[in-house]
């Protein structure tokens, strides 16, 4: 990641955010020479992707396999109804662009795997993970330990979500939390946009501090929300040194 020196109306557009103490112009340079993975522009990485384009990170890469749903419309704020039928990827990135047209993307249709985590994840500064699916997220995890790059974690269900960060040989990872697929975990939940949309702000928030180098991560913690009844509380987690993914054996992490 090299920072990159801002034009005279990249200064205006965020100049408000450049007040930010300990952030500044620095930290606004920083954002403008990242480059980060979205796995997802659903109800959690549409809303992710946006307020990292509105915050001026250079390049997004957004993944995302099959066409746009009416089930979709409800949270996923990058679809729009007269793109029913056409790919997400596409709709997010014509989006996007709207708001921001000095914003590199480079859209994916296609899911995160085990066969196309290590392209997408090696060239990228910081990866953040809005799957649904354990399979992907397995997958994303792993190549983020392996190329040492930090990993935003978001979810939620009903009205529920979480989210912490890895920071790779240094806090536990997602396998570290799910050694196997939740037996009881189904591709299809009930879900609010409005629930996906607040932990996906959290989520790019973490994301920006990850690249600017500011503020405290949730990095050995996690974020637990219940917005039925508005309480958050945060959760210390620990690695697991049996982990078969980051757990270290005579101090080098397996692989």
């Amino acid at each position: 990641m090299q920072p990159q020196q801002l034009t005279e109306e990249e200064r205006a557009i965020y100049e408000w955010q450049t007040w930010v103490p300990k952030f500044g112009v620095e930290g606004q340079e920083k954002l403008k020479g990242a480059s980060v993975l979205v796995s997802r522009v659903g109800g959690l990485g549409s809303v992710v992707a946006y307020e990292l384009a509105a915050a001026g990170v250079g390049r997004l890469v957004l993944a995302h396999a099959g066409n746009v749903k009416h089930s979709d419309l409800n949270r996923q704020l990058l679809m729009t109804y007269d793109w029913l039928g056409k790919p997400r990827v596409e709709s997010a990135k014509r989006r996007l662009h709207d708001l921001n047209p000095r914003l590199q993307i480079e859209t994916v249709a296609e899911n995160l795997s085990d066969k196309n985590a290590d392209r997408l994840i090696k060239d990228v500064d910081v990866v953040v993970d809005c799957a649904p699916l354990f399979t992907e997220r397995f997958a994303m995890n792993s190549a983020a330990i392996k190329y040492n790059k930090p990993l935003v974690e978001c979810a939620m269900y009903d009205l529920e979500a979480h989210i912490f960060t890895v920071l790779p040989q240094k806090t536990a990872c997602v396998n570290c939390l799910y050694p196997q697929q939740p037996p009881a975990w189904k591709r299809e939940f009930p879900v609010f946009g409005a629930v996906s949309g607040m932990v996906a702000c959290l989520g790019a928030m973490e994301a920006i501090k990850a690249i600017a180098g500011f503020g405290e991560l949730l990095a050995g913690r996690m974020v637990v929300a219940d917005l039925r009844n508005m309480q958050f509380r945060t959760v210390k987690i620990r690695r697991n040194p049996e982990c078969s993914v980051c757990g270290n054996v005579d101090g080098e992490a397996k692989s």
